[in-house]
């Protein structure tokens, strides 16, 4: 038993320190091939030919799944809340017997009795956040919808000494949105998810322990 709990321990060790890939949330798969194309036809000698997938006056702008398309990250919110409340309630109660002939009770003839109650209640509460996020990433077509907008995904990994850092990027763009040169603002696509990752030894040093986490769940302070 106490070998088995040993093992189990040192499998956890060993497994946290290998870093993987984080998880993500953008559209899947994050990449798509083109379609392929049928065999070659011979050169008909015209300008015209059967044979190309596009025009020739055609523009490059990404309209078929495989395509790429340059995403321009442009986002900046802020927000901010303030509230205050404030309550008070004060009340004051005040009772007297008389002094009566002939009644019964009289040891509570000429008792004065007064009762005072106060409440106060006060509560203030701030909050703010602002976020920038820019950068540029090239997304691939991954389906044409049947109104003809495009769901774009796409990845960028850059691996910096001992870490690792991922750029994830999708959403629907409408084609009418993207320029002569082949790009779009990130604001003008719809159902965006942007994503800032890193895995490595320097991010795991920021996340609390699984033996922590564990006693966290029950623990009451």
């Amino acid at each position: 038993m106490h070998r088995a709990i040993v093992s189990l321990l040192g499998t956890a060790a060993l497994a946290g320190c290998v870093t993987s890939t984080p998880p993500t949330a953008v559209h899947q798969p994050m990449t798509a091939r083109p379609a392929a194309r049928n065999e070659m036809l011979p050169n008909n000698g015209a300008i015209y030919q059967a044979s190309f997938a596009r025009p020739l006056f055609e523009d490059r702008r990404a309209r078929m799944v495989g395509d790429t398309l340059v995403i321009n990250i442009v986002e900046k919110t802020q927000a901010a809340k303030k509230s205050n409340t404030g309550a008070e309630r004060s009340q004051d109660i005040g009772v007297s017997v008389p002094t009566l002939f002939k009644v019964p009770g009289k040891s509570f003839q000429g008792l004065n009795l007064e009762a005072s109650h106060d409440s106060k209640f006060s509560g203030k509460g701030e909050s703010a956040a602002n976020n920038t996020f820019t950068g540029t990433i090239t997304c691939t077509v991954i389906e044409v919808l049947p109104n003809g907008n495009l769901l774009v995904s796409g990845e960028k990994l850059v691996a910096i000494n001992q870490g690792e850092e991922f750029i994830r990027f999708s959403g629907v763009v409408n084609p009418a949105n993207v320029s002569a040169a082949n790009t779009v603002t990130s604001t003008q696509v719809a159902d965006a998810r942007i994503e800032y990752k890193a895995n490595g030894f320097i991010d795991s040093a920021q996340v609390m322990g699984w033996l922590a986490r564990f006693f966290l769940t029950f623990m009451p302070f």
